[in-house]
């Protein structure tokens, strides 16, 4: 009885990598925990086995068991699935019954269909389902028992057991083919049925072609006199089109110099009109700059010499008052000084006056009158130098109340002077604050804009870099992976081609046919000639053995025009006087041409096999020759052995560029993380940048507030030392 002992997946469904899976001996059911693979496993097994419907598969299209990728994977185009049977005890169908072991494959690609293979040989779908009909198998059989098959058996009709009871005992086979031949002998009855008809209507057919057959050769003759008009009619266009082309050809290269003269002038402008572009803004900001510092110096200078004049006049102003002060003290202080003359004067006078007093009497009267005239004079003068005194001590008042006036006015000019200086000051830091202000964060914004957007700029190229490498990672992959299934093709070719030439009974002793390898092409002329001589050995011993001769004449040579055979055969020595008798001619006539030149011994062979020999016997290439297969096999073994050293050297190549692509992938995708750090560090400097810009801004304008103040208050201070 066959057996399934391996089934393999690539592709399909959620077996994205190539898994195998070992059938072993009483294996009867999958179980495991949801979403592990259980059910795609035995939807790969019904696949494989032939299943046509994509409801089935649970999909909505066939495509739909091809892996559709993930977010870490990308999505394959290919699937393929491969069942693998045990047919040692030879119980398979007559049309596989050779085979040791079978091999089962169905391919689909996306959006071009499924193809099935047995043994790497194409095949029709009907062939794996009939092939699995005839095992009592299939994907719809009842073998194979999916969630709720065991209530459906349980309740199932009488048709529906039947078809159970027929799968149990083998003659569901039996029963496709005869459905197949029922459809096919129906087909064959109507077509007869139909004959009559068709070969009435060929007749009649056949009436019309005759007639359109005379109508056809007056076409003809027709047809051949108007081809000729319009050949020597296009001609005379081709000409007249040629000549046309030339004028045009020279009016192009003018038409094209002009242009390249005019694209020179135009880059040349762009050039100047970009270096002007890119000048004119400095420019401009450093007159707005000079403007607005030239300005300001003006109103300044215009300030301080108001100030300075105002300052001068009440210099002036309070210089005179004290010259008028310093005359006025000097006025008092003499007129103070003669009353203190007078009253000395009186008082010597005084002192005489007593003094005669003292000596006479007479004169004491006289002097009393005197005296009295003295006393009213000395109380005139007592008045006068106490009206001095008042006047005096009112002056010193006045002087003092002018000397402070003095002091208060010298203390306030010096408090004005002060202020102006403290005013001047201030507005001065201000304006430094301002200017030095307006340039930082103006600058500081310009490079972090200029950060970001050099940052943004290597993120998009990053990004761009990043997706280039995942398109070069995807394309080296799907390159991989097309590289490694040809290569699994060629090995699984090869290896039913082993296992057919395994096949093919040895006994004790090897064959010569092991030891030959011919020129491709070459292989139906050598199974030809050489036909059953080909399982002969080399051993001395074997029943059937190839020696080398004795030395012998050599043999006659071939008829001129025949190639011996052993040109293209690469055989031991003791072929090689059957070789050298053996000529390989072009085709059927060129052999028939030599025939009569044959002498004892020689054949004549083409390459499609056919072959004619000294004696007169003639194979055609026709002719069944098992050694003629086996001789392809081998030849396509040797083709195949190389096509899979140059398919494993392009897969590795395929692997390690896929890695290497992969790696390039990984590196851009770290770039890029790195990079977009960067972008937000820039963004997070640049929002600083624009709020510190901001802060600035509201200081200037608390400065600009205050400095108007100041200067408010600057002219208020010019005022008050004007007054």
């Amino acid at each position: 009885m066959v057996h399934f002992t391996k089934l393999r997946l690539a592709g399909f469904k959620s077996f994205v990598d190539a898994t195998e899976f070992e059938i072993q001996k009483g294996l009867t059911g999958i179980v495991g925990p949801n979403g592990c693979g259980k059910s795609n496993l035995l939807e790969g097994l019904r696949w494989c086995m032939g299943e046509s419907s994509a409801r089935q598969m649970r999909g909505g299209g066939m495509d739909d068991v091809i892996f559709n990728g993930t977010s870490e994977r990308p999505a394959r185009n290919v699937a393929e699935v491969i069942l693998h049977l045990d047919n040692r005890d030879r119980t398979a169908p007559a049309a596989f019954n050779e085979l040791e072991e079978i091999e089962i494959c169905r391919r689909i690609e996306r959006e071009s269909g499924s193809a099935y293979s047995v043994n790497g040989k194409d095949v029709r779908a009907r062939d794996v389902q009939l092939l699995f009909a005839d095992l009592s198998s299939g994907a719809r059989s009842t073998a194979i028992v999916s969630q709720g098959r065991v209530s459906a058996i349980i309740q199932a009709k009488p048709p529906e057991r039947r078809l159970l009871l027929e799968e149990a005992a083998g003659i569901t086979g039996l029963h496709s083919r005869r459905h197949e031949a029922e459809l096919k002998l129906r087909a064959a009855e109507q077509n007869l049925a139909r004959l009559d008809d068709v070969i009435l209507a060929l007749q009649n057919q056949l009436q019309g072609l005759k007639r359109q057959a005379r109508q056809a050769s007056r076409y003809r003759n027709l047809s051949d006199h108007i081809r000729r008009a319009e050949a020597l009619a296009y001609h005379l266009r081709w000409q007249k089109t040629t000549m046309e082309g030339v004028a045009a050809g020279v009016r192009l290269a003018e038409i094209e110099a002009d242009i390249q003269a005019l694209t020179l002038e135009a880059a040349q402008a762009s050039t100047a009109l970009a270096e002007a572009g890119a000048v004119l803004p400095g420019l401009r900001q450093d007159e707005a700059a000079a403007a607005a510092e030239r300005h300001r110096a003006v109103v300044e200078g215009d300030a301080v010499a108001a100030e300075e004049q105002r300052v001068a006049q009440a210099t002036r102003d309070a210089e005179a008052r004290l010259a008028q002060i310093g005359a006025d003290r000097a006025r008092e202080e003499a007129l103070l000084a003669d009353a203190a003359a007078a009253l000395e004067k009186l008082a010597a006078e005084r002192a005489e006056l007593e003094a005669v007093a003292a000596g006479a009497a007479e004169e004491l009267r006289e002097a009393g009158a005197r005296a009295a005239a003295t006393r009213a004079e000395v109380e005139t003068l007592d008045g006068a130098v106490t009206e001095l005194t008042r006047k005096i001590a009112s002056d010193d008042a006045k002087r003092a109340e002018l000397a402070r006036r003095i002091e208060a006015a010298e203390r306030r000019l010096a408090e004005i002077a002060r202020r102006g200086a403290d005013i001047a000051r201030e507005i001065a830091a201000i304006e430094d604050q301002l200017r030095a202000a307006a340039g930082g964060e103006d600058e500081a914004l310009a490079t972090a804009q200029a950060n970001y957007d050099a940052a943004q700029a290597d993120m998009e190229a990053a990004e761009h870099a990043r997706s280039a490498a995942e398109a070069e990672a995807g394309e080296t992959k799907r390159a991989a992976d097309t590289s490694g299934e040809t290569l699994a093709r060629l090995r699984a070719e090869e290896k039913g081609l082993r296992a057919a030439m395994a096949q093919t009974p040895q006994g004790q002793h090897p064959p010569v046919l092991d030891r030959i390898a011919v020129e491709s092409g070459y292989e139906a002329a050598l199974g030809a000639a050489l036909g059953e001589d080909l399982k002969a050995s080399l051993d001395a011993d074997a029943p059937r053995s190839w020696q080398a001769p004795a030395d012998h004449p050599l043999p006659p040579a071939l008829p001129e025009g025949a190639e011996p055979l052993g040109k293209f055969v690469v055989a031991p020595p003791a072929l090689a006087r059957r070789l050298a008798q053996i000529g390989v001619v072009p085709d059927e006539a060129a052999a028939l041409a030599l025939l009569p030149q044959l002498v004892q011994g020689q054949r004549l062979v083409t390459k499609a096999g056919a072959l004619w020999r000294w004696d007169g016997l003639r194979k055609s290439a026709d002719a069944p020759a098992a050694e003629v297969a086996q001789l392809l096999q081998m030849s396509r073994l040797r083709e195949l052995e190389a096509e899979i050293a140059t398919q494993e050297s392009a897969a590795h190549a395929a692997r390690d560029l896929a890695t290497e692509a992969q790696a390039k992938s990984q590196v851009a995708f770290e770039k890029l993380r790195l990079l977009r750090d960067t972008t937000k560090r820039a963004l997070s400097t640049l929002t600083f940048a624009r709020e510190e810009q901001a802060r600035a801004l509201r200081v200037a304008a608390e400065r600009n507030a205050r400095l108007a103040a100041l200067v408010e208050a600057r002219d208020r201070n010019a005022a008050d030392h004007a007054a």
